[in-house]
């Protein structure tokens, strides 16, 4: 192998798994039950839009992900919250030709494992999308020989083995690989691996926060669901809309328990709060930048509707739009966008989170954005 080729394999290979402290942890084989504290608190830090592997055969690709863990680890530590949600595009699938991109996903999961913070995460349309290719790579300068490694690549003996390094697949790595590859080798993931019934949309599940009285007691629920993109269309599917009603009526029956909703794609209900971006953003709405229409996706399948009519939900959460930061009520409830995190993906408006924060009894939740610099912002209360 020339030297160009194993500069460019480590390059690729070896940024995925830097910053991976903790990389070696063993799984538990019992979780605690997520609870609130004895002070009747739950705080959450949503991380939305990483990015991680962006043009990850550049300069610029592996500087941005050295951003990525720095903003992180800035939130982790100011906010130090009880629970972390990756709330979709974790990684850039289509920058990655390497056949195993969970190298990255591991490499986006490092600054919370590293504090011991546990966490759940969520599909976004690039978490999964087949690799495009550059066209700069059919200018005069032609391909680079870009060598991608298996599964089980070692770099402990200094050696790289030519007949260990396989064809890169250019495929990405699928949604299911992904979320298996965290939950197996992550004790502290709580993320689910939803019901094969709703396939294609994996990311499906529900998570219940518990009483500080009781382990047993359901105080709040969490939803996650898979809104689509890169190996299939932008939607929430009326097979997924059904699922969550089961559920809902299932384990909360009378609508008594707070609920909220985790996605990454908004849906078309956004676009009827959402501010003129002309005008800047004004109460009812709270928040700091509104730089773009909101993408919403691709069709709606009645799950709108079915949140309205529970009045146990009161906020839903998405990402997608790095240039929106807001939230706006829309009828009973709340549409709130995350904030930019990663250092991937477009737009140079300054790095932050969404930081979540409820009280059990009597139950509220407030939000406010946590920047990477340290300041805070947007303040809302999301249950009144």
């Amino acid at each position: 192998m020339g030297t160009p080729a194993l500069l460019l394999f480590l390059v690729i290979a070896l940024a995925a798994k830097s910053g991976c402290r903790g990389h070696h942890e063993a799984p538990s084989l019992w979780q605690s039950p997520l609870r609130f504290s004895a002070d009747s608190a739950f705080k959450i830090a949503l991380f939305a839009d990483l990015h991680y592997g962006e043009n990850a055969w550049t300069d610029w690709g592996p500087a941005q992900d050295d951003n990525s863990d720095r903003v992180m680890s800035a939130v982790l530590d100011m906010e130090i919250p009880d629970f972390v949600i990756y709330l979709g595009d974790v990684i850039t699938a289509n920058n990655l030709p390497i056949a195993n991109a969970t190298l990255y996903w591991d490499r986006a999961l490092s600054s919370t494992r590293s504090r011991g913070i546990p966490w759940c995460s969520v599909f976004g349309n690039h978490d999964d999308a087949p690799f495009e290719w550059p066209s700069e790579w059919f200018s005069a300068a032609g391909i680079p020989q870009v060598i991608c490694p298996p599964a089980n690549i070692s770099f402990s003996d200094g050696e790289v083995d030519d007949a260990a390094l396989s064809d890169c697949n250019f495929k990405g790595t699928t949604r299911v690989k992904l979320i298996s590859a965290e939950i197996n080798d992550n004790g502290l993931s709580y993320s689910i691996s939803g019901p094969k019934n709703l396939w294609p949309s994996v990311s499906n599940y529900v998570l219940q926060v518990s009483s500080s009285k009781d382990p047993k007691l359901p105080a709040v629920f969490l939803y996650f669901l898979d809104s689509g993109g890169g190996s299939y269309p932008e939607v929430v599917s009326n097979a997924q809309a059904e699922w969550f009603l089961r559920q809902s009526l299932k384990i909360n029956p009378d609508a008594s328990i707070p609920e909220i909703i985790f996605w990454h794609i908004p849906s078309t209900a956004y676009k009827k709060v959402a501010p003129m971006p002309i005008f800047g953003i004004h109460k009812p709405c709270v928040g700091s930048i509104n730089k773009e229409r909101v993408a919403p996706q691709e069709a709606e399948w009645g799950i709108m509707d079915m949140f309205v009519d529970r009045p146990s939900i009161k906020a839903v959460f998405a990402g997608h739009n790095h240039g929106l930061d807001w939230c706006c009520p829309y009828k009973n409830l709340w549409l709130c966008f995350a904030r930019h995190t990663g250092y991937g993906g477009y737009g140079d408006w300054p790095r932050g989170s969404r930081i979540l924060s409820m009280t059990e009894q009597p139950f509220s939740i407030e939000s406010w954005i946590r920047m990477e610099d340290g300041t805070k912002h947007s303040h809302v209360i999301l249950s009144s």
